[in-house]
């Protein structure tokens, strides 16, 4: 059960990154975030309401339970951490194709699996290692297709952003396997995302605002509240996924990354985007070596 509903995750991001990707197109990039999270929030708060307030949703899939200041620490610092790589991953998102950021997210599944090294011990089997050596080959290949359209991996600072987001997303993603692991699924997604509100609540005051009229403009796009709707869906059934006791982060985290099919054919169809025969070669490389892993990681 817990495979399907990675992969109907990974199927959910996808239509986030498209939504994302549109949303962004000559766009402010804080008043954007700001009401995604804003949304977010909305999507929940009727849950801990509810939940506080009556006793229809006890033993439900929605119920959040009220949990003290020892508990909500540790979603305070998921929030911080997701909110770090959503930044980097906005911005990055804006300025370059989604057909060159959507791989490079792809190779989150590979961080995750070399934090798992690092931080918890763990051992690479050969196909591990042959699965992250071919996301390591695809990323050079990526920045090989990105120089045919003016993007040099080495300087431009879009690509770091982008790789950054990836990076702290890893992190995020090995943190949750151990918040499903001692804290209700219901209680850590619905509390980030209000803890985010306000965090890019003081940013959009204190960064965004006194600035508005020099930088990029912001305009509504219902895009942006499809963002919401579709990160919110995602978001729930890989929390759902996490929660089974033989579910393994390795495996859920590659293939919610499989979401880059969807982003790549919506920035070939609909973004017009170019070079894609390249960009579909290394594309093949990353799915690859998503394969190696889940046969390395079974």
């Amino acid at each position: 059960m817990w495979l399907f509903l990675a992969f109907l995750s990974a199927a959910l991001l996808g239509f986030y990154d498209v939504f994302k990707k549109q949303s962004l197109k000559g766009n402010a990039v804080i008043p954007v975030l700001f009401l995604n999270t804003l949304f977010s929030s909305l999507i929940f708060l009727p849950f801990i309401i509810f939940s506080v307030a009556t006793d229809y949703l006890d033993g439900s899939l929605f119920y959040t339970p009220v949990e003290g200041w020892e508990v909500h620490k540790f979603v305070i610092l998921k929030s911080v951490i997701v909110l770090t790589s959503w930044i980097f991953g906005y911005f990055g998102m804006k300025h370059l194709p989604i057909t060159i950021v959507g791989p490079i997210n792809a190779t989150r599944p590979v961080m995750v699996l070399v934090g798992a090294f690092l931080v918890f011990g763990e051992r690479l089997n050969l196909y591990q290692w042959i699965g992250v050596s071919l996301a390591i080959i695809s990323f050079f290949m990526l920045s090989r297709s990105g120089k045919k359209e003016g993007i040099d991996f080495k300087h431009n600072k879009w690509i770091f952003f982008v790789v950054l987001a990836a990076a702290t997303g890893a992190v995020s993603g090995l943190y949750d396997k151990f918040l499903m692991g001692r804290f209700d699924r219901m209680l850590v997604q619905s509390w980030y995302n209000i803890y985010q509100l306000f965090m890019m609540g003081v940013m959009l005051l204190l960064i965004w605002y006194p600035t508005r009229r020099k930088t990029t403009p912001f305009h509504w796009d219902w895009c942006i509240l499809l963002i919401s709707i579709f990160l919110s869906a995602a978001d729930f059934v890989y929390f759902q996924s996490l929660t089974y006791e033989d579910s393994m982060i390795s495996i859920v985290s590659m293939i919610r990354r499989g979401s880059v099919l969807v982003s790549f054919f919506f920035g070939a169809m609909f973004f017009r985007e170019k070079n894609l025969k390249s960009k579909a070669i290394d594309l093949l490389l990353v799915l690859t070596g998503m394969i190696f892993l889940y046969f390395g990681s079974r």
